[in-house]
């Protein structure tokens, strides 16, 4: 921690972040992740270690799947003691769904998790990634009474630090790439990084520990005007399906329509767990608020509040993996198990 020997661990998986001009081609190669003090000299503070670890070979982040996070907890697990911090460098396109299942896998956590990125490589010299490289170190650091002030998975994305399973990427072009659509930022760094003390979520759960069983039999589905019921039956009757997220109208509305509802109730009774997630960028799922959405409620789908798809996704992966069922799986869903909801319904 800050003002004492801290130690941190920068894990880069592939992406944009790790590249640099080549200067006989010019081209971009990826770098040697042991050697980034060299590309990044500032790094290097006194009483601060840094150690780097790869994948081999980097991954492009499209290319991201469960059995990618998996390796990322346990890597962490087996190095948790180690290390003050852990930094991740990884692809912007599914950053955020690595950022939601890691916060779902890792539980009691005391330490930061930051995932980071950059639209430009690091070796160009317009690059963000410098900056997010930094400043996801110095916060993997940071401390206040002698305690980590990030005790959870966070983003860090220009300028901003977001709860990991709160973000989404909003775009392939700004440096403002990734953002937190219901839910204001942890910090902010400008001249100083300035910390929302009262935002930070702590586990309940006092040990640490990893869930690295995750299904993924689930599916997402859309809902569009015009839909025909082939492809809602299509998904729904798949024989191994076990988890269905829902993307709906406005606070969570379906149409009115009495073989979807036949569709979505035979899905329910055959176990599949199904959660309704809104397709409006903010706002939050309210199955009490329109008598559309009373049809989803009735078929057995579980609001999933404000969450964001890919936090819906992954909390599903992992809680099916859990093995949870039932009334378990449907407290589990409406809970805020890692700070994943601001609105959520009743347990009752």
């Amino acid at each position: 921690m800050e003002g004492v020997d801290s130690r941190v661990l920068v894990i880069y998986t592939g992406g944009t972040i790790g590249s640099v001009q080549d200067l006989d081609s010019g081209g971009l190669v990826p770098i040697d992740f042991s050697e980034i003090h060299n590309h990044v000299p500032e790094l290097e503070q006194p009483g601060r270690t840094i150690e780097a670890a790869s994948f081999e070979p980097p991954i492009d982040s499209s290319n991201v799947g469960p059995e990618h996070w998996i390796l990322l907890s346990s890597i962490i697990k087996d190095r948790y003691e180690e290390f003050d911090g852990f930094v991740i460098l990884h692809g912007t396109d599914t950053l955020a769904y690595t950022a939601s299942a890691l916060s779902f896998m890792l539980e009691g956590l005391r330490k930061p998790i930051i995932l980071t990125g950059s639209q430009l490589p690091i070796g160009l010299p317009r690059t963000d990634g410098r900056e997010n490289l930094l400043a996801a170190v110095e916060i993997a650091t940071a401390s206040r009474f002698g305690v980590p002030i990030i005790q959870e998975v966070v983003v860090y994305f220009g300028s901003s630090l977001f709860r990991g399973n709160r973000t989404h990427k909003e775009s392939a072009e700004s440096m403002q790439a990734i953002i937190s659509p219901n839910l204001p930022p942890l910090a902010e760094a400008g001249v100083d990084i300035i910390y929302n003390h009262g935002s930070m979520f702590k586990d309940p759960i006092e040990d640490f520990g990893v869930w690295d069983r995750l299904e993924s039999r689930v599916a997402w589905l859309p809902l569009f005007p015009g839909q025909t019921m082939d492809i809602i039956r299509r998904v729904t009757e798949w024989p191994d399906l076990k988890g269905l997220v829902l993307s709906t109208f406005g606070s969570g509305n379906a149409p009115s329509n009495a073989e979807l509802k036949a569709v979505l109730g035979e899905a329910n009774e055959r176990g599949v767990v199904m959660v309704n997630v809104s397709q409006c960028g903010h706002g939050s799922v309210h199955p009490e608020r329109y008598a559309t959405a009373h049809l989803l409620r009735d078929c057995g789908v579980i609001s999933g509040g404000d969450m964001t798809t890919e936090a819906a996704l992954t909390k599903l992966m992992v809680s099916l993996g859990r093995g949870w069922k039932g009334e378990e799986m449907r407290h589990a869903i409406l809970s805020n198990l890692r700070g994943e909801l601001t609105h959520f319904s009743s347990l009752s």
